[in-house]
């Protein structure tokens, strides 16, 4: 509890406090009121004004956040699964070393990893020789001019080992002996994995997806380095309200109403979660 409440309780007041509060009149820094009693909703209603409603400009953000996430998760999903799949079903002496690798990476700096992705991804870089080399495109393609495509690729590239290592976890723990009974009573190795493999391993899929979507939310350095402000996410605008003079409480309210969108998905992995263990 003592935890929860210096790492989660307190910060969480600090923020709603700016959020509810006011800014100085001269320094134009975000001045937080802690007595609920002289909250102020004024920000607030400013800050839902810019989503939703007759001048909702930032609207598109939140749709178009909503829309990459879900590209990035699902990719995540599906190359995830069938490397965990591979890793556990037949990697044999050597899980170890595909673990290995796999969470390698994490080992360099985030910044950097992102910035080798710049220089890979420029016109005349090492993707674009590749694919023109082979034919698979006629001249270099823009990767860094606000691609869509380019944000949710590097969205997965950052978050997919949080995805196969729940994954991994899960399908290792799968005894042989239930896909042997499938098999036994004359399902085909698809219909078994369906059947079998895939409704147990439910539980790592909805983990997996918490895990990754959750952060993607609000991850704006992603964006920042291989993105254009024409693909912008809720996080870079909570960043550039964070660094904008006299917009401080508005980043609050922004900080507030993400945790609330996030709230939902968070919920229904827990209350899952509860279900599955109430039937175990």
């Amino acid at each position: 509890m003592l935890w929860l409440a210096v790492l989660f309780v307190l910060p969480f007041y600090v923020i709603l406090s700016v959020a509810l509060g006011t800014v100085h009149p001269i320094f134009l820094s975000p001045l937080p009121v802690w007595q609920p009693w002289y909250w102020s909703t004024e920000h607030v209603r400013d800050a839902v004004g810019k989503i939703v409603g007759p001048d909702a400009f930032l609207q598109p953000v939140f749709l178009r956040t909503f829309l990459y996430v879900a590209a990035a998760t699902t990719l995540c999903i599906v190359i995830g699964y069938a490397v965990a799949y591979y890793v556990a079903r037949y990697g044999g002496k050597r899980r170890t070393l595909f673990l290995v690798l796999l969470i390698a990476p994490f080992w360099i700096s985030y910044l950097m990893r992102m910035v080798a992705w710049q220089g890979l991804l420029q016109g005349d870089g090492y993707v674009n020789r590749l694919l023109t080399a082979t034919h698979v495109l006629g001249e270099p393609y823009n990767w860094l001019q606000g691609r869509p495509i380019t944000v949710i690729l590097a969205l997965v590239y950052g978050y997919i080992p949080y995805m196969i290592l729940p994954l991994y976890g899960q399908l290792d723990r799968i005894g042989q002996n239930l896909l042997e009974a499938g098999r036994d009573l004359g399902a085909s190795p698809l219909r078994t994995f369906f059947r079998v493999t895939l409704p147990l391993s439910k539980q790592a899929i909805l983990a997996g997806t918490v895990i990754v979507a959750l952060p993607m939310f609000g991850d704006y350095y992603t964006n920042d380095l291989v993105g254009s402000p024409k693909t912008s996410m809720i996080g870079n605008i909570i960043d550039d309200a964070v660094n904008s003079t006299g917009q401080g409480p508005e980043a609050a309210v922004f900080v507030l109403i993400l945790m609330l969108i996030l709230l939902v998905p968070l919920l229904y992995y827990l209350r899952s979660t509860a279900k599955a263990m109430g039937s175990a």
